[in-house]
Protein backbone atom coordinates (compact mmCIF):
# COMPACT_ATOMS: atom_id res chain seq x y z
CA UNK A 1 0.00 0.00 0.00
CA UNK A 2 1.23 3.86 -0.63
CA UNK A 3 1.26 6.25 1.34
CA UNK A 4 0.22 9.96 0.77
CA UNK A 5 2.40 12.83 1.37
CA UNK A 6 -0.54 15.17 2.30
CA UNK A 7 -1.28 14.57 5.89
CA UNK A 8 -2.24 16.13 9.43
CA UNK A 9 -1.91 14.63 13.14
CA UNK A 10 -3.25 16.10 16.73
CA UNK A 11 -2.71 15.40 20.05
CA UNK A 12 -2.81 16.76 23.71
CA UNK A 13 -0.93 15.62 26.85
CA UNK A 14 -2.15 16.76 30.13
CA UNK A 15 0.17 17.45 33.11
CA UNK A 16 -1.41 18.31 36.97
CA UNK A 17 -0.06 21.75 35.83
CA UNK A 18 0.09 22.28 32.11
CA UNK A 19 -1.50 21.08 28.90
CA UNK A 20 0.91 20.11 26.01
CA UNK A 21 -0.53 20.46 22.34
CA UNK A 22 1.39 19.03 19.58
CA UNK A 23 0.26 19.59 15.88
CA UNK A 24 2.09 18.63 12.64
CA UNK A 25 0.78 18.76 9.03
CA UNK A 26 2.65 17.60 6.01
CA UNK A 27 1.74 18.23 2.15
CA UNK A 28 4.18 16.79 -0.80
CA UNK A 29 8.18 17.64 -1.41
CA UNK A 30 10.69 16.48 -2.70
CA UNK A 31 12.68 15.83 0.35
CA UNK A 32 12.43 16.35 3.79
CA UNK A 33 11.65 20.04 4.41
CA UNK A 34 10.65 20.57 8.00
CA UNK A 35 10.21 23.77 10.25
CA UNK A 36 9.29 23.66 13.94
CA UNK A 37 7.60 26.33 16.13
CA UNK A 38 8.63 25.17 19.77
CA UNK A 39 8.41 27.48 22.68
CA UNK A 40 11.47 28.81 24.46
CA UNK A 41 11.03 26.28 27.12
CA UNK A 42 11.16 23.72 25.00
CA UNK A 43 14.15 24.75 22.37
CA UNK A 44 16.50 22.27 24.48
CA UNK A 45 14.48 19.12 23.12
CA UNK A 46 13.66 20.50 19.82
CA UNK A 47 16.65 18.64 18.28
CA UNK A 48 15.25 15.44 19.72
CA UNK A 49 11.82 16.58 18.13
CA UNK A 50 13.07 16.71 14.86
CA UNK A 51 14.94 13.69 14.81
CA UNK A 52 11.43 12.16 16.11
CA UNK A 53 9.63 13.47 13.44
CA UNK A 54 12.21 13.10 10.20
CA UNK A 55 12.61 9.65 11.53
CA UNK A 56 9.12 8.41 10.56
CA UNK A 57 7.69 10.89 8.32
CA UNK A 58 11.10 10.31 6.01
CA UNK A 59 9.26 13.30 2.89
CA UNK A 60 7.44 16.19 2.97
CA UNK A 61 7.16 19.58 3.87
CA UNK A 62 6.48 19.45 7.46
CA UNK A 63 5.02 21.81 10.16
CA UNK A 64 5.47 20.76 13.55
CA UNK A 65 3.87 23.13 16.35
CA UNK A 66 4.35 22.47 19.85
CA UNK A 67 1.58 24.94 22.28
CA UNK A 68 2.11 24.72 25.83
CA UNK A 69 -0.69 26.31 27.96
CA UNK A 70 -0.58 26.64 31.83
CA UNK A 71 -3.84 25.38 33.47
CA UNK A 72 -2.86 26.33 37.25
CA UNK A 73 -1.89 29.81 38.95
CA UNK A 74 1.33 28.33 39.66
CA UNK A 75 3.42 30.42 36.95
CA UNK A 76 5.02 33.72 37.97
CA UNK A 77 3.85 35.95 34.80
CA UNK A 78 5.61 39.04 34.94
CA UNK A 79 5.78 42.30 32.41
CA UNK A 80 9.56 42.48 30.74
CA UNK A 81 9.16 46.58 31.64
CA UNK A 82 12.45 47.58 30.73
CA UNK A 83 12.47 45.61 27.86
CA UNK A 84 9.44 47.16 26.60
CA UNK A 85 10.97 50.55 27.23
CA UNK A 86 13.62 49.96 25.16
CA UNK A 87 11.51 49.09 22.43
CA UNK A 88 9.39 52.13 22.63
CA UNK A 89 11.95 54.41 22.50
CA UNK A 90 13.31 52.52 19.45
CA UNK A 91 9.81 52.79 17.64
CA UNK A 92 9.82 56.65 18.52
CA UNK A 93 13.16 57.26 16.96
CA UNK A 94 11.83 55.31 13.54
CA UNK A 95 9.17 57.13 13.41
CA UNK A 96 11.50 60.53 13.96
CA UNK A 97 13.67 59.67 11.24
CA UNK A 98 11.24 57.88 9.05
CA UNK A 99 8.77 60.53 9.46
CA UNK A 100 5.79 57.76 10.19
CA UNK A 101 2.96 58.32 12.75
CA UNK A 102 3.53 56.33 16.15
CA UNK A 103 1.01 53.38 16.98
CA UNK A 104 -1.94 54.72 18.21
CA UNK A 105 -2.58 51.24 20.64
CA UNK A 106 1.18 51.04 22.02
CA UNK A 107 -0.39 48.06 24.31
CA UNK A 108 -0.90 45.78 21.61
CA UNK A 109 1.85 46.59 19.69
CA UNK A 110 4.66 46.29 22.86
CA UNK A 111 3.35 42.57 24.36
CA UNK A 112 3.21 41.08 21.12
CA UNK A 113 7.12 41.59 20.71
CA UNK A 114 9.55 39.24 21.65
CA UNK A 115 10.13 38.23 25.45
CA UNK A 116 8.06 40.98 26.30
CA UNK A 117 6.03 38.59 29.09
CA UNK A 118 8.26 36.56 31.08
CA UNK A 119 7.32 33.23 32.85
CA UNK A 120 9.35 31.27 35.47
CA UNK A 121 7.44 28.37 35.05
CA UNK A 122 9.78 26.95 32.63
CA UNK A 123 13.63 27.82 34.39
CA UNK A 124 14.01 23.93 34.13
CA UNK A 125 12.21 21.45 32.03
CA UNK A 126 11.13 18.59 34.32
CA UNK A 127 11.53 15.33 33.59
CA UNK A 128 7.97 14.20 33.66
CA UNK A 129 7.54 17.26 31.41
CA UNK A 130 9.94 15.85 28.76
CA UNK A 131 8.30 12.69 28.80
CA UNK A 132 4.87 14.32 28.18
CA UNK A 133 6.73 16.19 25.10
CA UNK A 134 7.84 13.77 23.26
CA UNK A 135 4.87 11.36 24.02
CA UNK A 136 2.29 14.24 22.71
CA UNK A 137 4.50 14.46 19.32
CA UNK A 138 5.14 10.59 18.68
CA UNK A 139 1.19 10.78 19.09
CA UNK A 140 0.49 13.61 16.77
CA UNK A 141 3.53 11.72 14.64
CA UNK A 142 1.33 8.29 14.17
CA UNK A 143 -2.02 10.06 13.83
CA UNK A 144 -0.48 11.70 11.01
CA UNK A 145 1.02 8.26 9.66
CA UNK A 146 -3.01 7.07 9.71
CA UNK A 147 -4.17 10.41 7.57
CA UNK A 148 -1.21 9.41 4.77
CA UNK A 149 -1.98 5.85 4.74
CA UNK A 150 -5.92 7.07 4.28
CA UNK A 151 -5.11 9.68 1.65
CA UNK A 152 -3.13 6.65 0.04
CA UNK A 153 -5.27 4.76 -0.02
CA UNK A 154 -7.58 7.20 -1.81
CA UNK A 155 -4.61 7.47 -4.44
CA UNK A 156 -4.39 4.12 -4.97
CA UNK A 157 -7.98 3.51 -5.89
CA UNK A 158 -7.49 7.07 -8.29
CA UNK A 159 -4.26 5.53 -10.03
CA UNK A 160 -6.04 2.12 -10.49
CA UNK A 161 -8.89 3.68 -12.26
CA UNK A 162 -6.29 5.75 -14.78
CA UNK A 163 -4.07 2.59 -15.74
CA UNK A 164 -7.26 0.71 -16.40
CA UNK A 165 -8.67 3.10 -18.63
CA UNK A 166 -5.10 3.61 -20.48
CA UNK A 167 -5.26 0.24 -20.73
CA UNK A 168 -8.96 -0.48 -22.32
CA UNK A 169 -7.91 2.68 -24.30
CA UNK A 170 -4.77 0.55 -25.81
CA UNK A 171 -6.80 -2.48 -26.47
CA UNK A 172 -8.93 -0.50 -28.90
CA UNK A 173 -5.77 0.49 -31.12
CA UNK A 174 -5.76 -3.08 -32.63
CA UNK A 175 -8.70 -2.49 -34.80
CA UNK A 176 -7.53 0.50 -36.29
CA UNK A 177 -4.21 -1.07 -37.73
CA UNK A 178 -5.47 -3.09 -40.51
CA UNK A 179 -7.06 0.07 -42.03
CA UNK A 180 -4.34 2.46 -41.13
CA UNK A 181 -1.95 0.38 -43.20
CA UNK A 182 -4.00 -0.48 -46.40
CA UNK A 183 -4.96 3.49 -46.37
CA UNK A 184 -1.57 4.60 -46.32
CA UNK A 185 -0.66 2.08 -48.97
CA UNK A 186 -3.22 3.53 -51.09
CA UNK A 187 -2.55 7.02 -50.25
CA UNK A 188 1.12 6.05 -51.52
CA UNK A 189 -0.19 4.34 -54.82
CA UNK A 190 -2.31 7.17 -55.46
CA UNK A 191 0.63 9.72 -55.59
CA UNK A 192 2.39 7.60 -57.83
CA UNK A 193 -0.84 7.37 -60.51
CA UNK A 194 -1.11 10.93 -60.85
CA UNK A 195 2.59 11.28 -61.99
CA UNK A 196 1.69 9.61 -65.00
CA UNK A 197 3.73 7.37 -67.03
CA UNK A 198 7.06 7.37 -64.96
CA UNK A 199 8.86 3.83 -65.68
CA UNK A 200 10.27 2.91 -62.10
CA UNK A 201 11.08 -0.68 -60.25
CA UNK A 202 7.86 -2.15 -58.94
CA UNK A 203 9.92 -4.52 -56.80
CA UNK A 204 11.79 -1.94 -55.22
CA UNK A 205 9.09 0.18 -54.48
CA UNK A 206 7.24 -2.48 -52.86
CA UNK A 207 10.29 -3.15 -50.74
CA UNK A 208 10.61 0.81 -49.67
CA UNK A 209 6.66 0.41 -49.14
CA UNK A 210 7.71 -2.32 -46.82
CA UNK A 211 10.21 -0.11 -44.94
CA UNK A 212 7.96 2.46 -44.63
CA UNK A 213 5.08 0.57 -43.10
CA UNK A 214 7.47 -1.44 -40.59
CA UNK A 215 8.97 2.17 -39.78
CA UNK A 216 4.90 3.04 -38.92
CA UNK A 217 4.37 -0.24 -36.99
CA UNK A 218 3.48 0.09 -33.22
CA UNK A 219 3.73 -3.11 -32.06
CA UNK A 220 7.05 -2.35 -30.03
CA UNK A 221 5.39 0.73 -28.57
CA UNK A 222 2.18 -1.42 -27.73
CA UNK A 223 3.72 -3.80 -25.62
CA UNK A 224 5.88 -1.47 -23.90
CA UNK A 225 3.35 0.24 -23.21
CA UNK A 226 1.64 -2.87 -21.51
CA UNK A 227 4.14 -4.17 -19.85
CA UNK A 228 4.57 -0.37 -18.23
CA UNK A 229 0.92 -0.41 -16.81
CA UNK A 230 1.59 -3.52 -15.07
CA UNK A 231 5.09 -2.19 -13.64
CA UNK A 232 3.41 0.50 -12.05
CA UNK A 233 0.57 -1.83 -10.55
CA UNK A 234 3.02 -3.81 -9.25
CA UNK A 235 5.34 -0.86 -7.96
CA UNK A 236 2.01 0.12 -6.08
CA UNK A 237 1.74 -2.72 -4.25
CA UNK A 238 4.86 -2.99 -2.99
CA UNK A 239 4.49 -0.41 -0.19
CA UNK A 240 5.20 3.04 0.63
CA UNK A 241 8.32 5.25 -0.48
CA UNK A 242 7.37 4.86 -4.31
CA UNK A 243 6.19 7.57 -4.84
CA UNK A 244 9.16 8.33 -6.96
CA UNK A 245 10.04 5.48 -8.75
CA UNK A 246 6.38 5.49 -9.52
CA UNK A 247 6.91 9.34 -11.49
CA UNK A 248 10.17 7.47 -12.98
CA UNK A 249 7.58 4.84 -14.88
CA UNK A 250 4.31 7.18 -15.43
CA UNK A 251 7.14 9.31 -17.45
CA UNK A 252 8.27 5.82 -19.27
CA UNK A 253 4.53 5.45 -20.33
CA UNK A 254 4.38 9.25 -21.67
CA UNK A 255 7.41 8.09 -24.23
CA UNK A 256 5.41 5.14 -24.88
CA UNK A 257 2.21 7.04 -25.56
CA UNK A 258 4.01 10.29 -27.68
CA UNK A 259 6.04 7.60 -29.75
CA UNK A 260 2.19 6.08 -30.49
CA UNK A 261 0.59 9.70 -31.90
CA UNK A 262 3.68 10.34 -33.81
CA UNK A 263 3.08 6.66 -35.24
CA UNK A 264 -0.46 6.85 -35.74
CA UNK A 265 -1.04 8.53 -38.44
CA UNK A 266 -4.64 7.52 -38.43
CA UNK A 267 -7.52 10.35 -36.62
CA UNK A 268 -9.11 7.33 -34.42
CA UNK A 269 -5.93 6.05 -33.31
CA UNK A 270 -4.77 9.90 -32.35
CA UNK A 271 -8.03 10.19 -30.43
CA UNK A 272 -7.25 7.13 -28.28
CA UNK A 273 -4.14 8.80 -27.55
CA UNK A 274 -5.21 12.04 -26.97
CA UNK A 275 -7.18 10.33 -24.30
CA UNK A 276 -4.03 7.72 -22.78
CA UNK A 277 -2.42 11.60 -22.35
CA UNK A 278 -5.38 12.66 -20.37
CA UNK A 279 -5.32 9.87 -18.35
CA UNK A 280 -1.75 10.09 -17.83
CA UNK A 281 -1.20 13.91 -16.44
CA UNK A 282 -4.16 13.04 -14.24
CA UNK A 283 -1.49 9.98 -12.91
CA UNK A 284 1.96 12.74 -13.32
CA UNK A 285 -0.21 15.26 -10.82
CA UNK A 286 -1.29 12.74 -8.52
CA UNK A 287 1.57 10.74 -8.03
CA UNK A 288 3.78 14.04 -6.66
CA UNK A 289 1.96 13.32 -3.60
CA UNK A 290 2.97 9.74 -3.25
CA UNK A 291 5.98 9.08 -0.34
Amino acid sequence: MILSMTGFGKSVVELPNKKITVEIKSLNSKQLDMSARVPAAYREKELELRNLVSRRLERGKVDLIVHIETITEEAAITLNVPLMAAYKKQYEEMAAALSIPLPEDWYSVLLRLPDAIKSDAHEALAEDESEALVEAVSKAVEELMQFRAVEGRKLEDFFTARIDNIRNLLAEVPQYEGERVAKIRARIEDGLAKLGSIDYDKSRLEQEMIFYIEKLDVNEEKQRLAQHLNYFMETMATGQGQGKKLGFISQEMGREINTLGSKSNHAEMQKLVVKMKDELEQIKEQVLNVM
